[in-house]
């Protein structure tokens, strides 16, 4: 084989993941790069040894387009026979098998570069299928379709046709997963060979399985009507074939707090707030009280607001009452603010008011200074 050329494999791959410094003799350090965070799982390495397999063969089929192309064909057939399994070609390939912003591909790269030279120079008659013989074979991250994990099993229900073909083999083609069949909706069992729960077998052969769903409150049926109901959904009772919506509200079955009223649902129940005139109720609205939150009085049957404010309930000079909603709050009389716990008389422009002490009482009275204009 022709000497290696210096431009190497390696530091081709290495474009833009080491950093060339320029010190007596030729150092490559390679940097590290944390990985991106992202919402998604991350991709099994048996995907990203499929996308590096996919690039690379697309790869091969540039670099033949952009290199041959008409003209001469004796010439080129010549030249064509000695590039196709050069070391030239493999480095145009691999310099852009993976993209600058996947990390995963070229570390990736980075670990089975030998072995990629070794298919390439070596294995290419005897392997052609260098996603066979790189990501299954040699680096066994992979397996063959229709089986998962270390020892490449077949998924339930067999490699030919996994689930059933109604489902989903957890792991089918990688060496990781569980083998679990994820069911299509209406399909169910172990390798999704029955039908799941709300619906019917509306036809079966050797190979063949169609599943309709159920009239809605059944959980198990002999058909699509309301009366081949067989076993209903929960908050649903079987009553001649037929599946009746529970009244939880009139059981013990509903579990609601002390100030909520339960409110049946089909199938279910809600707990809703009581109204804020009631201390526990039987429904909605004041008039549903069992007994009358403070601030509130009977009034007939009804919980209505007390008016505090009906009596004198604030103490402090130039105060007056604001009623509320079960309550009541004293402010400041029109015309006075609230200062240093006080209502004091509001400034008027032009006027500044200061506290002094009351002659021979100790206490603090306000006077109004004119302020000269400005």
């Amino acid at each position: 084989m022709a000497p290696r050329s210096s431009r190497g494999i390696a530091p081709a791959l290495l474009c833009g993941l080491s950093l060339f410094l320029g010190f007596p003799g030729l150092v490559w350090v390679q940097i590290s790069v944390p990985p991106q965070s992202s919402p998604h799982t991350e991709a099994h390495p048996c995907h990203t040894c499929r996308v590096l397999v996919d690039s690379f063969n697309k790869g091969l089929e540039r670099t033949i387009r952009d290199n041959f192309g008409g003209g001469n064909t004796a010439w080129e057939e010549e030249k064509l026979s000695k590039y196709k399994d050069s070391e030239t070609r493999l480095v145009e390939v691999l310099e852009g098998v993976c993209s600058k912003s996947d990390f995963e591909c070229h570390r990736l790269l980075e670990l089975s570069e030998e072995l990629v030279e070794s298919w390439w120079f070596h294995k290419q008659q005897e392997a052609p299928d260098l996603f066979q013989w790189l990501c299954s074979d040699s680096l066994k991250l992979c397996c063959p379709s229709g089986t998962f994990g270390p020892s490449c099993l077949p998924c339930p229900g067999g490699a030919e046709r996994p689930c059933g073909g109604y489902g989903h083999c957890e792991g089918e083609g990688t060496r990781g997963g569980s083998g679990h069949c994820d069911c299509q909706a209406g399909y169910g069992g172990e390798a999704c060979g029955q039908c799941g729960l709300g619906y019917f077998e509306a036809e079966r052969n050797a190979s063949h399985l169609v599943c309709s769903a159920c009239f809605g409150p059944c959980a198990r049926c002999s058909g699509p009507e309301e009366s081949h109901c067989l076993q209903c959904k929960k908050g649903w009772a079987l009553h001649h074939l037929k599946c009746v919506d529970i009244d939880e509200c009139g059981t013990e079955r509903a579990s609601c707090g002390a100030d909520q009223f339960c409110v049946n649902t089909e199938g279910s129940y809600e707990c809703r707030d009581c109204a804020k005139a009631c201390l526990g109720c039987m429904g909605a609205g004041p008039g549903r009280c069992k007994k009358c939150s403070p601030g509130y009085q009977q009034v007939g049957s009804k919980c209505l607001d007390v008016d505090e404010c009906e009596t004198a309930v604030c103490p402090g000079e130039n105060q007056q009452c604001e009623n509320t909603e079960g309550s009541y709050h004293c402010i400041c009389a029109d015309g006075y603010k609230q200062m240093e716990g006080i209502c004091v008389k509001e400034q008027i422009p032009g006027w500044l008011s200061v506290a002094s002490p009351f002659p021979g009482k100790g206490n603090l009275t306000w006077h109004q200074i004119i302020l000269p204009p400005q």
